[in-house]
């Protein structure tokens, strides 16, 4: 599977995973920060973005699309960053190919099996009858009964784009084949291995999908495993708070 991406800047490649949902463009103002001393390469997901969609979505065959890409584009190893979804997708490839990961970056996901808070927002999305939406803010307004925060609803907005052909709205994402594959997008599948480089979980103040006390438990996995917490921030700690989240992610890469 060719994967889309973007690649900004020169020097030794990062490549960076968003969560679900998402795509490579929430990332591209922390990506072209990085390319003043990186080759940084974001990349949409299978299923996400403008990448091809499959009925197939799990962390080992994300992994597997990752092996491919770096091989397609001669990128023998490089630093792997990852936000939720794409976090657990570079912690399964660094366990899987630990000798392609030079700096290991996961950003608020741990390697646990999460019980899920998108019901809401799944139902909301099905809610929209796409052949018969006249513009964007219709979608806006359609989706505040089912989520009230407008940040929230123009995150997952960004996923609807005008079908040329058809002159009708349709979804970037696969949506169908990601909700039949939550419980495994929720899920522990980490391999019975260990990936010994440096590692850096970064979580935000406010979020509790990293947890403080359990962190020795993810060093199973990543012995030389550290925690940095960003203050003022939630799950979305490169948005939230860019400056502080750039300022640990090049502490950790520069030193």
């Amino acid at each position: 599977m060719q994967l889309n991406y973007k690649v900004f800047g020169q020097g030794d490649p990062i490549i960076i995973l968003h969560g679900m949902f998402g795509t490579l463009d929430n990332w591209q103002t922390i990506a072209k920060q990085l390319a003043k001393n990186f080759m940084v390469f974001i990349v949409d997901l299978r299923n996400h973005g403008r990448s091809p969609h499959s009925d197939e979505l799990s962390y080992s065959i994300m992994a597997e699309d990752l092996h491919a890409f770096m091989e397609a584009n001669w990128i023998y190893h490089a630093h792997i960053i990852g936000h939720s979804m794409g976090g657990k997708v570079a912690m399964q490839f660094a366990l899987e190919h630990d000798d392609m990961v030079d700096k290991l970056i996961i950003v608020d996901i741990a390697p646990v099996h999460y019980k899920g808070n998108h019901q809401t927002i799944f139902k909301a999305l099905f809610s929209l009858d796409l052949d018969s939406l006249s513009s964007r803010k219709e979608a806006d307004v359609l989706l505040q009964s089912y989520i009230p925060e407008f940040s929230i609803r123009q995150f997952l907005l960004k996923n609807l784009y005008i079908d040329k052909e058809s002159n009708k709205y349709k979804w970037k994402m696969n949506l169908p084949v990601i909700h039949e594959a939550y419980q495994n997008i929720l899920s522990h599948t980490m391999p019975e291995a260990d990936f010994t480089g440096e590692t850096l979980f970064i979580r935000g103040g406010k979020s509790d999908y990293i947890k403080e006390n359990n962190f020795l438990d993810h060093q199973k996995y990543f012995p030389e495993a550290q925690l940095s917490t960003v203050d003022d921030a939630g799950h979305w700690v490169h948005a939230e708070q860019p400056k502080a989240f750039l300022e640990t992610l090049l502490n950790f890469l520069n030193d």
